[in-house]
């Protein structure tokens, strides 16, 4: 059992906390909002500060290779939403892409699971593909969460148990439902790639072995938005190998609140593993997971 209750395509069961009830998880998923969309407010105003006239030295640098940016604004963003929390929710944990953190063992610690920007890349060129994610994990599990689409002024968010909803600024929250798709042939599905090559070189194979078999790929370049995608209808499914917990954390759980089928690593897998996520429309679950397998695309792809 995965986020989605009783689905025979989550591979690996999460751990359950009998200790969140319904009010509970509103006020997480009240404050991962509040969370989301304050660091989505910073991003935004501080993008044309950093970029506009003539990019700092020092406002881009690499990580795990040297494609693999990591900017001023990142570091930022994640350090706001620590200092948010430690106001908010003092004895909480934190998990963040840039500042570490772990998951605990103790099934009532809240541990609040953050990727400042998602889309990097995408944020350094000005391409308006970009996210704030924050999700609310208790026992191993994502109980509340956002998405904040930065340049869109945009956030999707779910609570356990209580659906998914899109809201944008002015309007009345909408709730987010799966596309009702029967043929995988088609589907369209989003994907994402590794920075390091020989990881993304067999990303690459695996891409040109499934395309034959449905509608067409997207590569949008934010493992959260892909998710929140698939909650909202505009994809019909999002696969992809190494993603990290803060990746997928909350966009998982919006997609399953929003009716969707998923396949997850265990929340302490690292990205490292290779493993592989997966959400889809619940329509087409089993045959696109058989063709998945099929195709070799379920076996993880792990970093040399």
């Amino acid at each position: 059992m995965g986020l989605v209750p009783e689905s025979d395509l989550n591979s690996t069961p999460l751990k359950h906390s009998d200790n969140t009830d319904t009010s509970d998880v509103a006020e997480l998923r009240r404050v991962a909002v509040h969370l989301a969309e304050t660091a989505a407010d910073h991003v935004r105003e501080r993008r044309p500060e950093v970029f506009g006239s003539g990019t700092p030295v020092d406002a881009v640098q690499s990580k795990s290779t040297p494609t693999d940016p990591v900017t001023i604004v990142d570091t930022e963003t994640e350090q706001l939403i620590r200092k948010l929390l430690a106001d908010l929710r003092p004895g909480d944990l934190v998990v963040g892409e840039e500042d570490g953190g772990s998951l605990s063992d103790d099934p009532d610690d809240v541990h609040w699971v953050v990727d400042p920007i998602d889309g990097t890349v995408n944020f350094v060129y000005g391409i308006p593909a970009y996210s704030v994610s924050v999700a609310a994990v208790r026992g191993g599990r994502s109980v509340a969460g956002a998405v904040a689409d930065v340049a869109h002024g945009v956030t999707y968010s779910a609570g356990l148990g209580q659906g998914a909803h899109r809201a944008a600024p002015g309007g009345e929250p909408i709730a987010l439902r799966c596309n009702e798709i029967d043929s995988v042939a088609m589907a369209l599905v989003a994907t994402g790639f590794a920075y390091a090559t020989p990881r993304r070189t067999r990303q690459g194979e695996l891409v040109a072995r499934l395309l034959p078999h449905i509608r067409d790929i997207r590569r949008i370049g934010s493992a959260a938005l892909d998710l929140c995608m698939v909650a909202e209808g505009r994809a019909d499914a999002h696969y992809e190998h190494g993603l990290n917990l803060w990746d997928w954390a909350a966009g998982a759980l919006i997609a399953a609140e929003a009716g969707a089928h998923l396949i997850l690593p265990a929340p302490e897998s690292p990205g490292s593993a290779g493993e592989l996520v997966v959400a889809v429309a619940p329509g087409i679950g089993p045959e696109l997971t058989g063709l998945l397998e099929q195709l070799g695309v379920t076996t993880p792809i792990p970093a040399q």
